[in-house]
């Protein structure tokens, strides 16, 4: 599915599909007016289940005044939940995820992994992008999570009770989030996992979809899964299929390797390669870290 100034186009790609409207509806719900409704509308056209209560309710991710946050963090201007990050009119159109509701902060601002020098980082990493530098517009500590490109009500600076909300919690600093905390993870990326990093050890060799070790250029990787004629790629944890609790792995314009003659766009680990932000998982990961299951689904050790 794509979006288009107001109207909404169905792809005819079922996994696409499915997944597109999966990611759109749970990113829309609590979000009034006209933008939910031509949503739902596209999903009932489409076909597709869904429910009308997100998992994000429950979660820290909740952040106005809406009842089920699990944090401390509230915000008075607003019973909405999805606004913080998404919007249905007036998006950032150069965030890659959908409808995102925030200023992306620049690449330029934060020092990534590889200045590290580690000798055992075999993968090439890219500047800070893709989904990532749509989560670290909040988690970067640098801007107030009420900081929206679209408020609520007419007009996009908020009506109201808006613009009169106030923060409050433990955990923030005028809306930001707070210094010292795990999740305000700053511009300094050097002590956190890879963001940006090609997947298998310095890339793959194949498409193919075996999900081998042998398809990694480093054979501690757990080979990627691939959708047959789409660049979707993804970690798989269990369940046949792509699912919402796999590993999902993402692609960046003009990043591709060679494949049998033909280019094909290469996976990239991002944030949201092993952290659902509307799961009610504990530290919003794809699947619980028992065992290290988290680590375990990528590496080989």
């Amino acid at each position: 599915m794509r979006i288009y100034r107001g109207r909404v186009a169905a792809t005819s790609r079922p996994e696409a599909r499915s997944q597109e409207m999966g990611e759109l509806m749970s990113a829309s719900s609590g979000r009034s007016g006209k933008g939910w409704a031509l949503l739902a509308a596209a999903a009932v056209g489409m076909g597709i289940a869904w429910s009308a209560g997100a998992q994000i309710t429950n979660t820290k991710h909740n952040l106005g005044t809406a009842p089920g946050g699990t944090g401390v963090n509230q915000f008075s201007g607003t019973g909405e939940i999805c606004v913080f990050c998404h919007t249905p009119h007036g998006a950032d159109t150069t965030a890659a995820v959908p409808l995102w509701n925030r200023t992306l902060p620049s690449a330029g601002s934060f020092t990534t992994y590889d200045s590290l020098g580690t000798s055992t980082l075999d993968g090439k990493t890219l500047p800070v992008g893709s989904v990532s530098i749509a989560c670290l517009s909040c988690h970067d500590g640098v801007t107030s999570m009420s900081a929206v490109i679209n408020a609520p009500g007419s007009g996009t600076t908020g009506d109201a009770a808006w613009v009169a909300g106030t923060w409050s919690g433990a955990n923030q600093t005028a809306g930001k989030i707070a210094a010292g905390l795990i999740t305000n993870i700053g511009t300094d990326l050097r002590n956190d996992h890879p963001i940006g990093i090609q997947y298998c050890g310095g890339g793959i060799t194949t498409t193919s979809t075996s999900g081998s070790n042998t398809d990694c250029n480093d054979q501690d990787f757990k080979g990627p899964n691939k959708i047959t004629g789409q660049n979707i790629w993804y970690v798989d944890t269990g369940t046949a299929g792509r699912q919402k609790t796999d590993m999902i792995l993402y692609t960046r314009s003009g990043e591709t390797f060679n494949s049998g003659g033909t280019s094909v766009a290469e996976p990239f680990v991002e944030c949201a390669s092993c952290h659902d932000p509307h799961t009610t998982n504990a530290t919003f990961l794809r699947i619980s870290n028992s065992a290290s299951a988290v680590c375990l689904a990528c590496h080989t050790k």
